[in-house]
């Protein structure tokens, strides 16, 4: 699964730990989302869409072979 966090926060201008914040995660758990090493539950994924103001979909990406 790819997704956009990394670049969606760069248009907010705001950071990792700004991000876990909002969604009451760790930032190490923003960091593993965006490394693609951590796959966020459905809640966590549409509290991540809400703050970017986009759709799931928007954000995150199914690859082939997931």
């Amino acid at each position: 699964m790819k997704n956009t966090i990394r670049v969606e926060r760069a248009i907010l201008n705001i950071t990792q730990a700004e991000l876990a914040e909002k969604v009451h995660v760790s930032r190490q758990t923003i960091n593993a989302i965006e490394s693609n090493k951590y796959i966020p539950s459905t809640v966590l994924a549409l509290k991540i869409a809400r703050v970017f103001q986009k759709q799931v979909g928007e954000i995150f990406t199914l690859e082939e072979g997931d």
